[in-house]
């Protein structure tokens, strides 16, 4: 019977481009296309299809929002997102959103083919680079919190990571330990780390430290 496939995007060029490339392929049938997503909704409903490519941006609701209300009327319904854009928040609401592939428009191709196979068999996919993007972002927003930081956290951080007990961190910074262990306690609340080690992570993959 093969993979059931719902296509829902504004273009009509792309719409019937994705459609013969999947086609090719004997194990993969379309059973729709809609060039919107309450269309595609509609659609859904009636073609029931194992695997959903949606563009993220559509005139109406976004296929952000179409996967989301996909996902909440047919749940075994996998959905892969187009993009023109790619940004870490992107992918990010559209996997929260449900979705399991994401895939920039230009880097389609027999991607696509491969991403519907994949979120067929319950796995996600993500294109070429997202991976890469997605961690930046997250090294980027580690690094945004640690300038956020005050002067004093900063300076407590790098004593900890020195490997400074609280008394001599104390010391160094004219404190009582109980006050820097409640320093301490703050900052791992901030930095949303649970002890020690994971402190020391956060540190060099902020640039911190090499600890070299």
């Amino acid at each position: 019977m093969g993979v059931r496939v719902l296509l829902a995007d504004d273009h009509g060029v792309v719409r019937d481009g994705l459609r013969h490339l999947l086609e090719d392929h004997e194990d993969i049938r379309v059973v729709g296309t809609a060039n919107n997503a309450q269309e595609a909704l509609t659609l859904a409903a009636t073609t029931s299809p194992d695997v959903a490519v949606f563009d993220i941006a559509m005139p109406g609701l976004s296929g952000i929002e179409a996967t989301r209300k996909l996902r909440s009327t047919l749940p075994h319904a996998a959905v892969i997102i187009l993009s023109m854009h790619c940004s870490p928040e992107l992918v990010r609401e559209a996997l929260r959103a449900g979705a399991y592939g994401y895939l920039r428009k230009e880097e389609a191709g027999e991607e696509v083919v491969k991403a519907v196979r994949a979120v067929a068999a319950g796995k996600h996919f993500l294109g070429a680079g997202i991976v890469e993007l997605l961690i930046e972002g997250c090294m980027d927003e580690e690094r945004a919190t640690l300038f956020a930081l005050t002067e004093r956290q900063r300076e407590l951080l790098r004593l900890i990571i020195d490997g400074k007990t609280n008394s001599e961190a104390a010391a160094v910074l004219g404190l009582s330990p109980r006050s820097v262990e409640t320093y301490r306690l703050r900052l791992m609340q901030k930095l949303r780390v649970k002890d020690l080690p994971s402190l020391v992570k956060y540190a060099i993959r902020s640039g911190l430290t090499t600890l070299e």
